[in-house]
């Protein structure tokens, strides 16, 4: 393979495009064609299609291919220029990818099946463009496991269902409107509304996966910032999440207890969570990143110092001496 090549689609060799075509039509097939998975009525793509429910949690999932290929456009244009240099050190990720893809047909598992994905587009762009290009690439394929439903996720409600209503409880005290906290039951102190019940659904365990899919994505295009501040604001959708959804509860709470507990309960309690809690959270995604970026510093104002130098002529260096 030659070496030392700018990266470039258009000056590839037809060898490469031909094999490069084989070996997506054979990953393509495995994962379209291949009806190896629940009972072997479904490929693996079909089965991620099925597994994007409410009952997973994962209604969101589809947008995860959406913001990947954005990513790996992205990535794509900070290698142009670059140069490459092919190496078969990239089929040792082919080589667990395929290993992944034998334990999902063995397993009927479609979470396997779509897993080893990242391991094979990896590998393809290391063999022929090199550990450069498959350094900046890997993130965009390996954001796809985003998309992946884990197994007894729904089990982590009731801790968020717990965090929530107490939460809630709190929120809704300091907003002068006094609940009695019973367990997931929050009720009015002075019986002005019925029992709430802080079921799976308003644990925010949803809106958590999407604003944490939005986060990861936001830390890596912030590519000005260090690694760990990167990686902080692509983990800050977790406390994030939590706290707005608290939040969101509790505004349930005062809703009942100051307006209407019939529009508390039905049509504030279907649309908070567009009005108020992914715009609190995408404004405290913003907020952090102006702080970790330095935007809105949090010591006073940083100072910068520019220094100019004035080049001056021999006549006027005597004129000095």
């Amino acid at each position: 393979m030659p070496r030392d090549k700018k990266i470039t689609l258009l000056h590839l060799p037809l060898a490469y495009w031909a094999s490069i075509a084989i070996y997506l039509a054979m990953t393509a097939w495995y994962l379209f064609f291949y009806y190896g998975f629940v009972e072997g009525r479904h490929s693996a793509a079909s089965w991620l299609q099925l597994a994007w429910n409410p009952e997973t949690d994962y209604e969101h999932g589809w947008m995860v291919p959406v913001l990947a290929l954005y990513l790996l456009w992205h990535a794509l244009q900070e290698l142009k220029g670059k140069s490459t240099a092919p190496s078969l050190h990239g089929l040792w990720s082919v080589t667990l990818g395929g290993l992944l893809c034998v334990l999902a047909a063995r397993t009927q598992q479609g979470r396997i099946a779509i897993g080893a994905l990242p391991f094979l587009l990896t590998g393809l762009v290391w063999c022929y463009w090199g550990g450069r290009a498959a350094l900046k690439t890997a993130f965009p394929f390996f954001f796809l496991w985003l998309a992946i439903p884990l197994p007894g996720f729904q089990q982590a409600t009731v801790g968020l269902q717990i965090f929530s209503a107490q939460m809630a409880h709190w929120g809704a005290t300091l907003c002068g409107v006094e609940t009695i906290l019973d367990g997931t039951n929050v009720s009015s102190a002075n019986g002005n509304w019925d029992t709430f019940n802080i079921v799976g659904g308003c644990s925010g365990i949803r809106s958590l996966m999407a604003l944490l899919m939005f986060s990861v994505a936001w830390g890596y295009l912030a590519g000005k910032l260090a690694l760990w501040k990167r990686v902080l604001l692509g983990l800050s959708a977790i406390p994030l999440a939590m706290l707005a959804n608290a939040f969101r509860v509790a505004s349930i709470f005062v809703c009942a207890e100051y307006i209407n507990p019939a529009f508390a309960g039905k049509t504030w309690h279907d649309w908070s969570g567009l009005i108020f809690f992914f715009p609190a959270s995408l404004a405290g995604l913003m907020l952090l990143h102006g702080l970790l970026a330095g935007e809105f510093p949090l010591f006073g104002k940083r100072r910068t110092v520019v220094v100019t130098r004035r080049n001056t002529t021999p006549e006027q260096k005597g004129e000095k001496a």
